[in-house]
């Protein structure tokens, strides 16, 4: 075994006559196995939030909108929804009529987005988990059906079977105010996304939109959904400039982008400070190693008049500091794989026995703590670790490698 490297481990495990110096090196270990641990699992939680971002939230709203400028719609959009469907880029194109107004129920009144879209016999693939197959069944038995976002339902206290009132705006050529009209529909059932969607969206029949909107063609735009709803905004806009019509364009990073806008900054801002965390523990590497070296002057002396070489001093106590954030890195680390994965599990159980409730459905779109554990990580954060940890005992093994034995056993 290499000499350094067995006086380390010598000088580790003896005793010292100064407890305070055993108190700095336990603390620096388990700051770095603390900073380690906490690291990964807040990076974990991140990722969390990115795949419930991408699997729940994107897989619900559309990617992308071309829509039309006034009241003709997408002049043959049945014919753009097959060619554009083609691009190996896009897996799904479908027509719709956005309406936006106001539910009126009594006194009360609560805005709404409906969204007409084609209703067919089977639940879109996306929507499967948000509407039960009987709401669905519900929504197709006629052309005035209409599912409500389950905040809607619940403020206006609406149930399926309901009718309801629709006060939407009445659109002119000349941009003339006009009176408003209604739109009489039934509640069908619900849905339930999660966040503020719940308490806005709506689903109805694309023929019953586009004829109260006034859409000429039958369908005011059409909505994309992509393999990689990241390259959205690059997209759509080579698909809407190419568009033989007048369009405007729009994809989800304009209306759900802060969402991943906060993800992003809340993963940089934790790793800067955890990191920085780790480095205040490695401070504490410094401090320990540096009374290690005055006390074991003597020993150093000794060492050197038997033939020991500076750079073996030297390497002594970089290998005694890298034992102490060697360990801590260890443990926090095994510690944050074993509970990253089950985070979410955890998290719950807790709820449940103090009666609280970490994320809100009402105001978030997930109502649980997500955890995604990745391997890259993992690596960043145990690389880190171990450069600060080899940075911190360069002072301290410097200082030991410079003592001259006729002063120190003077």
């Amino acid at each position: 075994m290499n000499l350094s490297l067995q006086l380390a481990r010598r000088f580790r495990r003896g005793k010292s006559s100064n407890r305070y110096i055993s108190f700095v090196s336990l603390s620096s270990t388990l700051g770095i196995g603390l900073g380690c641990f906490v690291l990964i699992i807040l990076l974990s939680v991140m990722n969390g939030f990115e795949r419930e971002l991408r699997e729940r939230l994107l897989a619900i709203i559309p990617h992308a909108e071309l829509f039309s400028i006034n009241q003709q719609g997408i002049v043959d959009w049945r014919e753009y929804q097959q060619v554009l469907g083609e691009d190996p880029r896009i897996r799904k194109v479908e027509p719709y009529t956005k309406i936006t107004g106001m539910i009126q129920q009594g006194s009360a009144l609560k805005a709404v987005e409906l969204t007409g879209i084609q209703i067919n016999a089977a639940i879109p693939t996306r929507w499967q988990n948000e509407i039960s197959d009987a709401d669905w069944q519900l929504l197709r038995e006629g052309p005035n059906q209409v599912l409500l976002g389950k905040g809607i339902l619940n403020k206006l206290g609406l149930a399926p079977g309901d009718k309801i009132s629709v006060v939407i705006p009445s659109v002119t050529e000349d941009l003339t105010f006009a009176a408003p009209k209604n739109l009489y529909l039934t509640v069908a059932g619900s849905i339930q996304v999660g966040g503020e969607l719940d308490n806005l969206i709506g689903i109805m029949h694309l023929e019953t939109a586009s004829e109260q909107a006034g859409i000429k063609s039958g369908a005011q735009g059409l909505r994309f959904q992509f393999y990689d709803p990241f390259a959205a905004y690059s997209i759509i806009r080579e698909v809407g400039y190419g568009f033989p019509q007048a369009v405007y364009m729009s994809d989800w990073t304009r209306t759900q982008g802060h969402l991943y806008d906060d993800i992003r900054l809340v993963r940089v801002v934790v790793y800067i400070a955890l990191s920085l965390v780790i480095a205040v523990a490695c401070f504490n590497i410094v401090s320990s190693l540096v009374m290690a070296v005055k006390e074991k002057q003597a020993s150093i002396a000794i060492l050197k008049t038997m033939g020991a070489t500076d750079s073996q001093i030297r390497n002594t106590f970089v290998f005694q500091g890298l034992l102490n954030g060697f360990i801590g890195v260890f443990w926090g680390t095994l510690l944050a794989v074993i509970t990253a994965p089950n985070l979410s599990l955890i998290v719950a159980k807790l709820e449940d026995l103090l009666g609280i409730k970490v994320l809100s459905g009402d105001i978030y779109f997930i109502d649980f703590l997500p955890s995604q554990l990745q391997a890259n990580d993992v690596l960043l954060t145990v690389l880190v670790a171990i450069v600060l940890s080899v940075l911190a005992t360069l002072y301290p093994a410097q200082k030991a490698a410079a003592i001259q034995p006729a002063r120190a056993l003077h």
